[in-house]
């Protein structure tokens, strides 16, 4: 008999399972799925549901916003690869969540949402703190459950765990009414789910996978096109085999970013965009395309009728069969998990070299290197704040970003290692995902290095969550990139809107000051020849520190594609590219 069932055998006679408060059983069921930390925020709804985890021996991690507990979660799972667990009451609790379930819904991310709801006899009459939440993240969660009695409870739970981590992985949300939370019921957990229609598909058809080996056999100029799928499969090995084994240049995606080593040979860093020249290039003119987990989403792509122009073969693995063909169509599509399909791929391909293909992307890694404009006396360019945190951690760090033009800059010259260390809102581009993906990325790591890389714009939408930072003694480092504009919208409207900079420009503000306001330790850096220092200071305090970086206020990103351009048509420091 299952530990998990909360029975005893006596005398060969099974005794019935014990009665437990909802609110109970539920703490059990996240002990029976091994979860470390809960981030949440209480509230009425979920008073019950705190009481029961007050001397449950689960972790309970005091955010002071809802979406910072969600981005907690959301960073807790791209760092360790298990799901992240948030919980939030009623009403406004539970839609403050919404944003942290879009962000994690875009990136595929396994978290799991506990919500509280009014009583039952309330629901949709309108009750104080009322929200329709399972019909709000209908379009943002992979699944949802109204959990209407405390018996249902358990099994609800087991199936939110196992949607969350199994195929495409996605956050679920669990509702459940507060008097659900009071109601006793007999408890047993169930040991496996069965959901008729939900059967991911893992195992990739064999002539499919032989036909994408005779391609990439047959290829002269291979690109091995790399997303978060494979990050999220554990597949980086053998994407890296199967690189090397044929020799392939490797792109990879803001997500896939660590699925192959950033600092290997055959690494063309990340496309699109913001992506460098010569991966954009090698995309534009490559005959077969393998594409690993990824979606072909419009910051690689461009515009869709020029992308890959030359291709002859485009090969689609994804264990998602929404996405083969939902934005280019493929030539060898296949369904199913990367790291099996690749593993069976591997045996069937051989030894290969492409010299001819090696010495054009090598001559336009030389024509067209990531480069930045070298600094005035005095002055702090932001690239070479990425660069510095590269160096002094010796891309060991994991790293988490928010969004903007920071983040494109740590994507470009932060040389990403390892998968699951570099931790960023991708497909949804959530400013305010940093410092809250940063601490949940701490704890489920915590003997590793982590590096929040800011901008101030974006550092300020979830500001308030340096409390919990202070509160654990989290030891995230917090480098913000303070240009005092939203970067990334001043670049647009300097580029496309006649330089009308409407509603972009920040101003400066003094975060030391805030920093120290908070109990956290704070450093000022305005000249280039303290950033490594600061860096290094920063680095040897035991606790959260604030890094404050003025950096050049009208920097640009380069290189950069124009909304709907051609990924042949990228602007660069030194003007067009063609």
């Amino acid at each position: 008999m299952s530990a998990m069932e909360l029975a005893v055998s006596t005398g060969g006679r099974k005794t019935p399972a014990p009665k437990l408060p909802g609110a109970r059983a539920l703490v059990e069921c996240l002990k029976a799925e091994g979860v470390e930390y809960i981030f949440g925020h209480p509230g009425g709804a979920v008073l019950p549901i705190y009481d029961a985890l007050y001397d449950s021996g689960l972790k309970t991690i005091l955010c002071r916003h809802e979406q910072g507990a969600a981005h907690m979660a959301d960073g807790y799972a791209r760092a360790s690869g298990r799901p992240g667990v948030c919980l939030a009451t009623s009403g406004p609790g539970a839609t403050n969540l919404v944003t942290g379930l879009a962000t994690a819904f875009m990136d595929s991310i396994p978290l799991v949402a506990i919500t509280g709801n009014v009583a039952r006899a309330l629901i949709g009459r309108d009750a104080f703190q009322e929200a329709d939440i399972t019909g709000i993240t209908l379009p943002i969660t992979k699944h949802n459950f109204l959990v209407r009695t405390a018996r249902e409870l358990p099994g609800a739970i087991r199936a939110a765990f196992h949607i969350a981590t199994t195929g495409r992985p996605g956050p679920v949300l669990v509702d459940i009414p507060k008097d659900v939370g009071l109601e006793e019921a007999p408890f047993s957990y169930p040991e496996t789910v069965d959901l008729p229609g939900y059967k991911p598909t893992y195992k990739g058809h064999i002539r499919q996978i032989l036909a994408a080996a005779r391609a990439i056999m047959n290829a002269k100029r291979p690109l091995l096109y790399v997303g978060g799928g494979a990050i999220a499969s554990g597949a980086h090995r053998e994407v890296r085999a199967l690189a090397e084994k044929c020799h392939l240049p490797v792109t990879m995606t803001l997500m896939g970013l660590g699925a192959f080593p950033g600092d290997h040979e055959q690494s063309l860093g990340m496309l699109g965009m913001h992506g460098t020249a010569y991966a954009n290039y090698a995309v534009q003119n490559c005959d077969v395309l393998i594409a690993v987990g990824a979606r072909f989403d419009d910051r690689v792509t461009g515009n869709l009728k020029t992308f890959a122009p030359r291709v002859e073969q485009i090969i689609h693995i994804d264990i998602d069969p929404a996405e083969i063909g939902k934005n280019v169509v493929p030539h060898i599509p296949i369904v199913g998990d990367c790291r099996t399909v690749l593993s069976v791929l591997l045996e069937k391909v051989k030894e290969k070299r492409h010299p001819e293909w090696w010495q054009q992307l090598e001559e336009w890694k030389r024509e067209y290197p990531l480069q930045y404009p070298a600094a005035a006396p005095g002055e702090i360019k932001p690239q070479a704040v990425c660069e510095a945190i590269y160096e002094v951690t010796g891309g060991e760090a994991i790293v988490a970003t928010d969004v903007g033009q920071h983040q494109m800059w740590a994507a470009q010259y932060y040389k990403v290692r390892h998968p699951r260390h570099f931790i960023s809102s991708g497909g949804l581009g959530t400013m305010g995902f940093g410092l809250p993906a940063g601490i949940g990325a701490k704890l489920a790591r915590p003997g590793k290095e982590v590096f929040v890389i800011a901008g101030d714009g974006s550092f300020q939408m979830n500001i308030q969550e340096l409390a919990t930072a202070a509160e654990h003694n989290i030891a995230v480092k917090v480098a913000i990139i303070n240009n005092q504009y939203l970067g990334m919208v001043r670049q647009w409207q300097e580029f496309f809107h006649g330089r009308r900079y409407s509603s972009s420009y920040l101003g400066s503000l003094d975060f030391v000051t805030i920093a120290k306001g908070y109990g956290i330790k704070g450093i000022l850096v305005t000249d280039p020849d303290d950033v490594r220092p600061a860096l290094e200071e920063a680095r040897a305090h035991d606790g959260p520190v604030v890094m404050d970086f003025r950096v050049t206020q009208e920097e640009n990103c380069f290189p950069m594609v124009p909304a709907g351009g051609s990924n042949s048509e990228m602007l660069g420091p030194k003007g067009w590219m063609e």
